[in-house]
């Protein structure tokens, strides 16, 4: 089972659980509004959506600055040799190069589709999820024109009964989050001028966040990076927690994964769609300056 965030930016309204998984156009929305596949209602606007899979769930929000949602989700369950796998992505397109809500969402569809195929076939998810991150590139490469280049964020998580494989690039992040928040950690470190300047001691984290170059990426999706060299890092949780993967507009406004893990833990290790929307109500109560992703995934796990 899959799932992305919809419509897409041509206006069709592709189904939720079933485009990421269906390149042909078979999961686009009938004339009653429900897909032909699942028959579940196709969300009719990216401003908002959520998607509950059971094993994982995400929201993403427009917030309230934004004219549009420039960011994308793709999450999926498969049926690996070895036992379930569950997939999320998330991309946060860059406002400042062109048609940053198409990059997002070509970004999570091109991964998705990869790591679903790898996933089935058992790979090595290390491997797949790099190759994923690559292809999502190529597509967005492949989108350049004469108005320029489109861009985005990316990071991905693999979680299998024993390991959890992050992929990323830019400032999307991935956390672990456990009932005690002492216990709850980041999982990537940002390609952003911020992170660089407190890395080489220049400045405090506060310091280098008040910079007006705190959120200029170094390293993207897109043509303007035509070979992205993706982080690829395997996790092993130590004990039950709650993967939590999203963009800057969450983790903005609570960087700590302590102080998210406050917010949420431990009612997202069993709910994790309303916990996920709770972070979204969170971001949005702050402010809402930019676009919100939230996917929470809950570790164990248990076979669909």
């Amino acid at each position: 089972m899959s799932a992305s965030t919809a419509p897409d930016s041509s206006g069709a309204r592709d189904c939720p659980v079933c485009s990421a998984d269906d390149p042909s156009g078979l999961a686009a929305a009938g004339p009653d509004g429900n897909c032909p596949s699942c028959g579940r209602k196709v969300p009719v606007s990216r401003d908002h959506a959520e998607i509950d899979l059971r094993l994982l769930a995400g929201v993403t929000d427009r917030g309230l600055r934004h004219h549009r949602n420039e960011d994308a989700m793709a999450l999926a369950t498969a049926a690996g040799p070895n036992g379930p796998v569950v997939l999320a992505v998330v991309s946060d397109g860059v406002s400042s190069a062109p048609r940053p809500d198409e990059a997002s969402l070509i970004a999570v569809r091109t991964a998705m589709r990869v790591l679903l195929t790898s996933a089935r076939a058992g790979d090595d998810p290390a491997a797949a999820a790099g190759a994923a991150a690559r292809e999502a590139a190529q597509a967005l490469t492949d989108m350049a024109d004469s108005d320029g280049a489109p861009a985005a964020t990316y990071v991905s998580a693999t979680v299998d009964p024993e390991h959890v494989t992050l992929c990323w690039l830019g400032d999307s992040r991935a956390y672990w989050l456990t009932a005690d928040p002492a216990g709850s950690v980041r999982l990537t470190k940002d390609d952003s001028i911020a992170e660089e300047i407190v890395a080489a001691g220049v400045a405090t984290v506060d310091e280098a966040m008040a910079s007006p170059q705190a959120h200029v990426i170094t390293r993207w999706l897109g043509a303007d990076l035509p070979d992205p060299e993706p982080h690829v890092a395997r996790f092993r949780p130590p004990g039950p927690g709650v993967v939590l993967i999203c963009s800057d507009g969450l983790w903005n406004y609570r960087p700590e994964a302590g102080d998210l893990a406050g917010l949420v833990m431990p009612a997202a290790q069993t709910e994790p769609l309303p916990a996920a929307a709770g972070l979204v109500k969170f971001a949005v109560d702050r402010g809402g300056l930019d676009n919100i992703t939230v996917v929470l995934i809950p570790v164990p796990f248990a076979a669909e």
